[in-house]
């Protein structure tokens, strides 16, 4: 294992991990993605997972979370001001560290956010990886106290009127108080639930807080890029979605709709999982990693 940081071309530090599975004969290497306020750390099961299959993983904290540069003076607040910035940082990754030692073939496991990056990033760069599952990709967002068109409305609005840099409407920072298993609606596991924060109480630095206004406006702004007439058919990496039958995050609906349209594009939906399939329990869990194995064997 090795924790290192390179600087992006806009000067911001970027921390990355290499984890070598130590086989003798590998299957290849794997590039992990987590999602928004996510970070390393927190899929410490999975690298293992990955490793025990032969897999050497190579991962990045996005700029703005984990330990990585966080972008604002309060690095509580979850911000980007364009999504060209997680591309450039990724394809700094890729070409720079993961394609100079990496087995191939290459394959992206991204989740939510992470998903969603990863589609760009193939769109724009389509022979970087060989190819991709996504969990729970973020195609598009459920809001689900407010009309859709509103929320974006007054993204859009309070980020051109300067105030891109504050925490939107019920968004805060970061408490140990406000965790809660019950009534949570990222995963049905109560122990994987408490691995984020588990790792934040050893690390605090590696807390994030809620959205601002600015990281609405640009998440939106890209949503509209990846939903564009023509945008995913230009996609020809085989693409495995796995998604989340009682997701609440992001919409199943629209993951579908972009599968269909993808050049190599594949659809599954685990009906009983939450958002994070990834830190679900035992049952869920197997059901990823039965449909992984047999994508990532397929020639």
């Amino acid at each position: 294992m090795v924790f290192d940081y390179f600087t992006s071309s806009d000067k911001v530090s970027i921390r990355y991990g290499i984890w070598d599975c130590g086989a003798k004969t590998k299957k290849g290497s794997v590039i992990l993605l987590g999602g928004r306020k996510e970070f390393m750390e927190k899929y410490a099961e999975t690298i293992e997972e990955l490793k025990q299959r032969q897999f050497d993983v190579y991962s990045m904290d996005w700029r703005g979370q984990g330990l990585s540069a966080r972008i604002l003076a309060n690095r509580q607040k979850g911000y980007i001001s364009n999504y060209s910035e997680y591309l450039e940082d990724l394809n700094y990754f890729v070409n720079n560290i993961v394609r100079p030692a990496a087995v191939s073939p290459i394959i992206i496991l991204g989740h939510s956010m992470g998903g969603h990056v990863a589609l760009r990033f193939l769109h724009d760069f389509p022979e970087a990886a060989d190819k991709a599952v996504l969990t729970s990709p973020m195609i598009d967002i459920n809001i689900p106290t407010f009309p859709r068109w509103l929320v974006r409305f007054i993204a859009f609005c309070a980020s051109g009127a300067g105030f891109g840099h504050s925490y939107s409407v019920g968004s805060k920072g970061y408490s140990v108080s406000n965790i809660k298993f019950e009534g949570n609606i990222l995963t049905s596991d109560p122990v994987r639930f408490m691995d984020e924060h588990r790792a934040i109480a050893e690390s605090p630095e590696l807390a994030l807080g809620g959205v601002t206004y600015g990281w609405l406006a640009a998440t939106f702004r890209s949503i509209d890029i990846l939903s564009g007439a023509e945008y995913a058919g230009k996609i020809k990496t085989p693409v495995l979605i796995i998604s989340a039958g009682k997701d609440r995050i992001v919409s199943e609906a629209a993951q579908r709709d972009i599968c269909s349209v993808m050049g190599k594009g594949s659809f599954v939906s685990i009906p009983d999982s939450f958002h994070e399939i990834l830190k679900e329990r035992d049952a869920v869990r197997k059901t990823f990693w039965k449909e992984f194995d047999k994508f990532a064997s397929e020639s």
